[in-house]
């Protein structure tokens, strides 16, 4: 019996898997520290998770509207508004589980097999494969050191053909930490205005900047920008909620409608009680959020600092999210144990077997020159962690 050629096809989450075999390790008792997947160290919000305790016991644990909720909808309505000057109705917003939901949704409501969609390298790890999933090809813009790793116009119009349906749009972006200026988004606007194609703007990361960045949405650029763009966001970073699973998209409503079609044949609703802690989230005090943000700025300056005055070692400076990218290729060609280092996946594999350090290989994200390492962990371990890669590449030779 052959199985689906489709499902074949699809890379499995090297981010989940490194984190998995990482905490497998920890399980059986090996010291490992881990710079794995992007989640917060922190604990959700206690008016939050005070929120999801009341809504079960008022008996909230049922079904809802496929789209979600309508007090979070109109809470992220408050939201968008408040905080990117961008009006929306309800009826503009569907809320999954998940931004990744979010994402699989809209590649499975806007894409015809063969149509295309623009993803810049470096990239997520999951949106070529979603793109796949709903019949799309990704096309992709070479990694550009000189203009950022940001899209360059030029860059853009090499690519684009008539069978581009949409670009993926990663502000501030993991894994790199960069944010697009104003002036960049206007190109990029412009850019889809002139050819027709949709902007999927994942907006994840916008409450975790640093350095006096401000973050701005292309869909509140113009009414162009607005009417293409399909914007996607949600909990789980900014409140320390991955594991609630609550993302949300705004659009036009004949895109949320289409979305909602497809989320009520494979998921139908979010969990209830992760919707109602999310409205709290939204409409909450931000206390506990601020507080986050600064230790975050505390880890990531320390961690600049620290791999600064490790020779042979280059990075990407990241004024958001909280992820690290280190260029390694300057150790390509040596060997451990026998064991030539040739990529990052060789670098990582052999890093977490010599000295219990769990990082993403950059050809996760169509970057083979680095690794991606997480600062949404504890100062203690990422001091240790750091000590660690630094005596591993002494020991290369």
């Amino acid at each position: 019996m052959e199985y689906s050629r489709k499902a074949k096809n699809i890379n499995p989450s090297i981010t989940l898997a490194i984190t998995a075999k990482a905490k497998a390790l920890k399980a059986e008792g090996v010291d490992v520290v881990s710079f794995g997947a992007g989640e917060p160290d922190f604990n959700t919000p206690k008016n939050i998770i005070d929120a999801a305790i009341r809504a079960m016991e008022e008996g909230k644990t049922k079904y809802t509207p496929t789209a979600g909720i309508i007090e979070l909808r109109e809470a992220i309505c408050n939201k968008l508004e408040k905080d990117n000057n961008l009006k929306y109705n309800p009826n503009q917003i569907i809320v999954s589980t998940g931004a990744k939901q979010c994402l699989a949704d809209v590649f499975m409501a806007i894409l015809n097999p063969g149509d295309e969609v623009i993803v810049h390298t470096p990239y997520w790890v999951s949106y070529p494969e979603l793109i796949k999933l709903a019949d799309g090809t990704p096309v992709f813009v070479e990694a550009n050191e000189k203009a950022g790793y940001k899209y360059t116009i030029e860059d853009l119009e090499k690519v684009v053909t008539d069978k581009t349906k949409a670009l993926v749009l990663n502000s501030p972006n993991n894994p790199t930490g960069t944010i697009y200026q104003k002036e960049e988004l206007e190109v990029i606007a412009e850019f889809a205005k002139k050819h027709d194609i949709l902007i999927i703007s994942d907006e994840m990361y916008e409450k975790l900047i640093y350095d006096g960045e401000k973050h701005i949405s292309i869909a509140s650029l113009s009414q162009d920008a607005y009417e293409r763009t399909v914007v996607i966001n949600g909990v789980s970073k900014a409140y320390a909620m991955t594991g609630w699973r609550i993302g949300y998209a705004a659009a036009k409503e004949e895109i949320i409608k289409l979305m909602v079609s497809v989320q009520s044949h494979v998921t139908s609703n979010p969990n209830s009680i992760a919707q109602y802690a999310s409205v709290e989230a939204l409409n909450g005090p931000t206390d506990e959020l601020v507080k986050m943000i600064a230790e975050f700025d505390n880890r990531r300056k320390f961690m600049v600092k620290r791999i600064g005055e490790m020779e042979g070692l280059d990075i990407i400076y990241p004024k958001g999210a909280f992820y690290l990218m280190i260029n390694v290729s300057s150790v390509y060609g040596k060997a451990i144990n026998g064991k030539t280092i040739n990529s990052s996946l060789d670098f990582s594999a052999e890093l977490l077997e010599e000295e219990k350090v769990a990082v993403i290989p950059g050809a996760a994200f169509g970057l083979d020159k680095f690794i991606r390492l997480s600062y949404a962990t504890s100062q203690k371990d990422i001091e240790e962690g750091l000590n660690r890669i630094e005596n591993f590449i002494k020991k290369l030779k």
